[in-house]
């Protein structure tokens, strides 16, 4: 049985966030209240087998409190989908699945992501190379309802006639990236589609839910299996832990941002530069009073211990 099957649903995800939800985040998150499924941030598969792969496989990087977990990758290349299970079985991943969504131009245009949308022929080699090669694990796919219009029937048909384990929609297209709100009713079309076309598929609704409690009202409306929540963890990392809602003190803030720093400091400060981190810093210097000033001030900062010394003067 796959993962996909032994979760109890309505499943909440966390959405893979470039960036962002790197194992440290992953981690952060199993201590204060974890989601029902991980996925990595997205992980190019011609890199992985290309010269220079092991800073690629860092990506990848997990523990084992962090799972389930699923690796999401994407690329052009059929044989190295092929390739892929074997390295992620391996790992301890409980699944593969193929990023056929993300907007940024630079991405769209080696042919690959999104791309696919208007590629079709490319994307089912690509879905039945990785499942060919999966080693037993669950093959899912995450896509939007379109390039420039919507597309759900003809596109989201298309990809339920391959059969995947699970399909996460994101109810945009791909010219309206996050800019426009997201198409629901399309993502129930998608839900409807599934049930005529590829009943055992597991359908992930994703766009603009920011809390459990609203995850599990979409899940009723429109029949979706689960959610995959992104940007709303940075208005609240506590989201999947929070059975009511409940505002949380500067103190409970700086102490996470303080955990968070020295996760970061173990498992990436070598090799990471350290700029990285402070996109976090407005998720948890924020809703106190001097908050703005205290983020400008720590933006000078220039490493992880800096930042420790200064949160503890506060």
């Amino acid at each position: 049985m796959s993962i996909w099957q032994k979760l109890s649903k309505p499943i909440m995800a966390l959405a893979p966030m470039e960036d962002v939800t790197d194992t440290v985040f992953r981690q952060v998150l199993c201590s204060i209240g974890k989601p029902d499924l991980f996925f990595t941030e997205f992980t190019n598969v011609d890199g992985l087998f290309s010269p220079g792969y092991e800073q690629v496989v860092a990506r990848l990087k997990f523990s084992s409190v962090e799972k389930p977990i699923i690796a999401q990758v994407w690329g052009v290349n059929p044989e190295n989908y092929r390739k892929v299970g074997k390295l992620v079985s391996e790992m301890g991943f409980d699944g593969i699945d193929i990023n056929m969504g993300c907007p940024i131009k630079k991405i769209i245009k080696t042919g690959g992501c999104s791309a696919l949308i208007k590629n079709p022929t490319l994307a089912k080699e690509i879905y039945l190379a990785a499942k060919e090669g999966s080693c037993g694990l669950p093959v899912s796919i995450k896509t939007r309802i379109g390039f420039r219009g919507i597309e759900t029937e003809e596109w989201i048909g298309y990809i339920l006639g391959l059969k995947p384990d699970a399909l996460t929609v994101h109810g945009r297209t791909v010219l309206e990236q996050s800019k426009v709100p997201c198409h629901w009713e399309e993502i129930a079309k998608a839900v409807r589609l599934r049930d005529s076309i590829s009943p055992s598929t597991v359908i992930l609704g994703n766009g603009d839910v920011k809390s459990v409690k609203q995850g599990i009202e979409y899940c009723g409306t429109f029949g979706v299996d689960g959610v995959m929540i992104g940007r709303g963890i940075f208005e609240n990392p506590w989201l999947f832990g929070d059975k009511v809602e409940v505002l949380h003190s500067q103190e409970e803030k700086l102490a996470l941002l303080m955990m968070h720093v020295t996760l970061f400091d173990n498992t990436r400060g070598e090799d990471t530069n350290f700029n990285v981190l402070k996109k976090f810093f407005k998720m948890y210097i924020n809703g106190f009073s001097g908050a703005a000033q205290l983020r400008d001030e720590m933006m000078k900062l220039r490493s992880a211990q800096e930042t420790l010394d200064y949160i503890t003067r506060i």
